[in-house]
């Protein structure tokens, strides 16, 4: 919109008054030199001018007048998402300025408007095409945007927004709806053949929900994200590990035993018997380790959920220094707390070995216990090596190891033992040397 006026308006009102009071006087003394009175002469000439007077202001502000109804239908433009106005003013001044920063502010909410836009569309690209499947509830418990994923699992490729949540959970699998039942995030297993495939395969999904609030509201967010290929390719790499793991032991164990017995009969056969018990005893050592290596990995496959009783901490320390050497400090005396004194003792004394074996003194070696909020934690210390942080990252992995001839699950099956009782095991490496691993128990 292009409006005009090149006149500033301080000499336009200028202009006018001087001219008007110019007339004013000439008209006064015309009428005057009619033998009027002067009172009588100014009211008259007043009567006369006051009409024209009105008449060149008005014209002198339409312009002025145009330009403010122009800002105030911008500015309504503006209000309901419309930026795409601008406005044109010939002149200058304070008006000129404000012109130029009306448009100056269309300028940036349009170009805020495009980048909202862009983002908007990539979101939503992004959105639909995720694999994840995504709904969002409103408090009525109403579908308000559900991506692609979200039909095909819920709706069979149909829409579902305006569709009531609850009505759709209720044509779901058990195990979906169990899931939901639960409350918070969770993982469920539904088999394909639910689907119509019919082939016996299991698909395992992870559940997530959050809340926020949208437009003053509280909605949820609904996430299901399918992991059966994911945890397929873990679930082959692991197996290969284990092969890997099994087969290097087997062959450090087999290959000298082999070599040996081949030795031991042709001792036998020369008849150098005084030879023969050296072999066999290497052939018996190397016989138990592989014996000592299958069951370690036996015990961690088939370790039984924890059997729960009152232990007084007292006592199972006592038992527990029995076996291997360390300081006791922290909350001992008579407190008892809630656990498998069998199953925590095996995964704390594979704690405090791998604190002796890490190169620390043996006096360096503490068990700290200290009582929680909600629970116990144990800190097993030590002042040897500590861990890089690739080490740090594997380390509670089952089958990773970095000692030589080791196999890698100490601290898994720590790691298996604690989770078992509803608890959590960390890692980290101390100030000025050693490795601190902290075991939370639940009461």
């Amino acid at each position: 919109m292009r409006l005009r006026q090149r006149i500033p308006l301080s000499l336009l009102f200028a202009a006018i008054a001087l001219a008007y009071l110019a007339a004013g006087i000439a008209l006064a003394l015309l009428l005057s030199w009619l033998r009027v009175g002067p009172w009588q002469a100014g009211l008259l000439a007043f009567a006369i001018l006051a009409p024209l007077l009105v008449y060149h202001v008005r014209r002198a502000f339409a312009p002025m007048h145009s330009l403010f109804r122009a800002l105030a239908g911008t500015v309504a433009s503006y209000r309901d998402g419309d930026y795409g106005f601008g406005l044109a003013w010939a002149g200058r001044g304070e008006l000129g300025e404000l012109v130029a920063s009306h448009n100056a502010l269309g300028e940036a909410l349009r170009e805020q408007r495009l980048s909202l836009v862009q983002r908007e569309l990539l979101l939503d690209t992004m959105v639909q095409n995720t694999p994840v499947a995504m709904l969002l509830v409103d408090p009525a418990r109403r579908v308000v945007h559900a991506n692609i994923a979200a039909r095909k699992l819920l709706g069979e490729g149909r829409k579902l927004e305006g569709q009531d949540f609850d009505a759709l959970l209720a044509q779901t699998p058990d195990a979906v709806r169990d899931a939901f039942e639960r409350g918070g995030d969770g993982m469920f297993t539904l088999d394909e053949g639910a689907d119509g495939l019919d082939n016996g395969n299991e698909e395992i999904y992870h559940l997530a929900r959050r809340h926020f609030r949208l437009n003053g509201r509280r909605h949820e967010l609904v996430l299901l994200r399918q992991l059966t290929a994911e945890l397929h390719r873990q679930e082959v790499q692991t197996w290969k590990k284990v092969i890997r793991v099994i087969s290097h032991e087997l062959n450090n164990s087999l290959a000298p035993i082999a070599s040996l017995a081949h030795s031991g009969a042709e001792l036998l056969r020369r008849g150098q018997l005084e030879r023969l018990p050296t072999a066999l005893a290497t052939i018996e050592e190397r016989a138990r380790h592989l014996e000592g290596f299958i069951r370690d990995y036996a015990r961690f496959a088939k370790l039984p959920s924890p059997r729960l009783e009152a232990v007084p901490w007292s006592r199972f320390l006592s038992q527990l220094r029995s076996q291997v050497d360390f300081v006791a400090e922290g909350i001992i005396d008579e407190h008892a707390a809630r656990f498998d004194a069998a199953q925590l003792e095996q995964g704390l004394l594979n704690l405090i070995k791998n604190a002796h074996e890490s190169g620390s003194p043996a006096d360096e070696v503490r068990l700290v216990l200290r009582r929680l909020s909600s629970g116990w934690r144990i800190d097993v210390l030590d002042r040897g090596q500590g861990m890089n942080e690739a080490v740090l990252a594997n380390a509670l992995l089952p089958f990773y190891s970095t000692k030589r001839g080791g196999t890698g699950l100490g601290l898994a099956l720590a790691r298996e033992i604690a989770e078992a009782h509803g608890g959590r095991i960390a890692l980290l490496n101390r100030d000025g040397g050693g490795l601190c691993v902290s075991l939370v128990l639940p009461d």
